[in-house]
């Protein structure tokens, strides 16, 4: 049986009452059930808002656990050096776990499976004998320049640098998953299965004595990243058995790889960006201001988790769309985005604030003195979400050099504020530098945008349906 609120409501409301509510019962089942780009896009962002509220709630628990446990200094180790792995393992595919999601769907369309096993198999291949190189690299940075890192960094990046290859192949199946318009496959190892079991691991560490520092966290989280990505990797290869029959490969990696690389630039430069004021803090300030700085920024996570659902749910679409001959469905698609993307946003980054004193409390009373940072953050989310997955949009049509320009752009510029600011301001000059570079990034995505595309894409444009009413 298939739930349908048309029906529901008429069976629960009065005549009058249900002709009232029958549209907004007609949009839910549309949306549950349509078969068009929009109903599609809706009901993938609505599961993978859904998995990073709860990949926050379980983050967030076992950064609260951990900060009473490890305390402000060791617990500013250990996200020091796991936001840089991050970023690091993010960047090893070279781009490639986005660029599959721009041409998986376009194979499909035109039933070209030889590239899409080709494609299947260079891609992680190739990404796992990289992000390998990269390790090594991290590792021998760490050691031979030893005299360039703080004694206590140094053993805590060479675990880390442990966990790089399986942070990228995971992040390489995230795209392959998200290709095939599977939410659940693509967010829920790295958002759910991969925090509950470090949570999981910490536990057990604590209760057979060992002590709570930002090694023992490291250790935790290789491990969990490992299981997480052979996991996912069984359940996506299984998954795509069942679709793809075994034929011939066509692999064009030299061309691939060119298509990847701005996009690795991009999502380099993005990564950087939304990271960039907690390794600029961690570079100019102590361990313990990262911790604080971190943790109210992990407080406010969930209001950027709309955001990225939505990116999930459309990025696929985007990529299936864009050789349209008529672009009105593209176009829609591409305003509608910006309106699911901000009013939510605005609406848990309001609610996040009035109970930011009690969320920051829970790390521990220092934890406190980063709640006026809060509302400077919180503006850069919500003005971020104004324009929906933009990037994505560009990245899809073939703009992703000039979006990669932009970003670099912006990079720098937060960088040069960071500099300037957090000498002057300590953690409020790092909270505004990402701010103020936010404006910059979403003036610039929002005029790119639409001079190469057409598409005005802005929580205030009204949609085509919109007009039409």
């Amino acid at each position: 049986m298939r739930f349908s609120a048309l029906q529901t409501a008429e069976q629960w409301f009065s005549a009058p009452l249900f002709e009232r509510v029958r549209p907004f019962a007609e949009r839910i089942d549309s949306g549950l059930t349509g078969k068009d780009d929009a109903s599609k896009a809706q009901r993938t962002s609505l599961i993978a808002f859904f998995i990073r509220v709860l990949s926050a709630v379980i983050a967030f628990l076992s950064q609260v656990i951990l900060a009473r446990l490890m305390g402000p200094f060791e617990y500013g180790v250990f996200v020091l050096v796991w936001v840089a792995m991050v970023i690091i393992g993010g960047l090893a595919p070279l781009g490639f776990q986005t660029a599959i999601i721009r041409f998986l769907p376009q194979y499909y369309e035109q039933n070209d499976f030889p590239r899409i096993r080709g494609m299947l198999v260079s891609s992680r291949i190739f990404v796992l004998l990289f992000s390998s190189l990269v390790a090594v690299l991290t590792v021998g940075v760490v050691y031979f320049g030893a005299e360039w890192f703080e004694s206590y960094l140094i053993l805590p990046f060479i675990v880390g640098a442990i966990a790089l290859p399986m942070i990228a192949f995971g992040d390489m199946l995230d795209g392959t998953a998200r290709a095939q318009g599977w939410p659940v496959r693509a967010l829920g190892p790295t958002y759910i299965l991969r925090p509950l079991l470090i949570l999981a691991f910490l536990v057990v560490a604590w209760a057979l004595g060992y002590s709570i520092d930002g090694v023992t966290a490291l250790l935790c989280a290789v491990a969990a990243t490992y299981i997480t990505s052979v996991i996912q990797f069984f359940i996506i290869d299984r998954n795509l058995d069942l679709e793809i029959s075994g034929g011939s490969r066509t692999i064009e990696l030299g061309y691939w790889l060119r298509v990847a690389f701005p996009i690795f630039l991009v999502e380099g430069f993005f990564f950087l960006l939304v990271n960039a004021d907690i390794l600029m803090v961690g570079l100019l300030m102590t361990p313990a201001d990262v911790g604080v700085y971190y943790a109210t920024a992990k407080t406010i996570a969930v209001a950027h988790f709309v955001f990225f659902a939505v990116k999930a749910g459309v990025a696929n679409l985007f990529a299936a769309r864009i050789y349209d001959a008529d672009q009105s469905a593209l176009r829609d698609l591409a305003q509608r985005s910006a309106v699911w993307s901000f009013w939510p946003t605005l609406f848990v980054s309001v609610a996040i604030v009035l109970a930011g004193p009690l969320l920051l409390a829970l790390f521990g009373e220092t934890f406190t003195d980063g709640y006026p940072l809060m509302f400077i953050m919180v503006a850069g989310v919500v003005l971020r979400s104004s324009i929906g997955p933009a990037e994505s949009l560009l990245n899809m049509s073939g703009n992703q050099n000039i979006c990669a320009a932009v970003y670099g752009i912006v990079l720098v510029t937060n960088i040069a504020l960071n500099f300037a600011l957090i000498p002057l301001f300590g953690l409020y000059g790092a909270a505004w530098a990402t701010t103020i570079a936010t404006l910059l990034e979403t003036l610039a995505l929002y005029y790119v945008v639409r001079s190469r595309l057409g598409v005005s894409m802005f929580v205030f444009i009204k949609t085509k349906d919109e007009v039409e009413q």
